[in-house]
C-alpha cells in the first residue's frame, strides 16, 4: 500500500502538526542578528577567560608543600624508586637512589595527560604507559613522546637516614 506523498501545506487538523509547525512563519526560532550577537558575546567571554586563566598561571609561581619525611633513605639501594604521596594524600610521587648519595624525586602526574608514570630500571627513565611518554631520571625532561614540559621535581633533604620532601616546584 502506498501512501500519497504531500508537499507544501498539509491538513492543519493532524495532531503532530500543531506541535511541530510546519510553515516557517508558526516556526519560532532566532534570527541571523540574534544568533550572531550571541556567538561574539560568547566568544568574548571566552577569551575573557582564557586571558584570565593565563595570567593567574603567570602569577603563580607553583611551589607547594611543606616539609614532610617520606622514609628511610637506607631502605632503597642505587638505582631503585619508591612510590609516595606528595604534597598532598592524593597526589602520587616517585623518588629515585641514583648514586651513594644522590636522590631524585618527581610528581607522578604525567605532563601530557596527567598519567602515572613509572620508574623503569632496566633504562634509568620514567615511563607513561597511556602515550609512551619518557622522561629523563636525571633532569625530568621529556625524551620521547607526546609531553612537551618536564615532570615538577620535589626537592629533598637528607636528615641523618630520613628522607625529607621539601617542596615541589614546576
Amino acid at each position: 500500500m502506498r501512501l500519497p506523498l504531500r508537499f507544501g501545506r498539509g491538513r492543519d487538523d493532524q495532531p503532530w502538526r500543531q506541535e511541530f509547525p510546519y510553515a516557517i512563519d508558526a516556526d519560532e526560532a532566532i534570527g541571523r542578528r540574534h544568533f550572531l550577537t550571541l556567538a561574539v558575546l560568547t566568544s568574548g567571554a571566552v577569551l575573557l577567560g582564557t586571558v584570565g586563566l593565563a595570567l593567574r598561571g603567570l602569577s603563580d609561581d607553583r611551589r607547594r608543600g611543606s616539609p614532610r619525611a617520606i622514609g628511610r633513605a637506607d631502605a632503597l639501594e642505587v638505582g631503585e624508586a619508591a612510590y609516595f604521596t606528595y604534597p598532598g594524600a592524593d597526589d602520587g610521587a616517585v623518588v629515585v637512589r641514583l648514586g651513594a648519595d644522590r636522590f631524585v624525586a618527581y610528581s607522578q602526574k604525567c605532563t601530557h595527560l596527567s598519567c602515572a608514570v613509572r620508574y623503569r630500571p632496566e633504562k634509568r627513565d620514567l615511563h607513561c604507559p597511556c602515550h609512551e611518554g619518557v622522561f629523563d631520571i636525571e633532569t625530568g625532561e621529556p625524551v620521547a613522546g607526546p609531553p612537551r614540559r618536564r615532570l615538577p621535581r620535589i626537592a629533598l633533604r637528607q636528615e641523618g637516614s630520613m628522607l625529607i620532601a621539601l617542596e615541589e616546584a614546576p
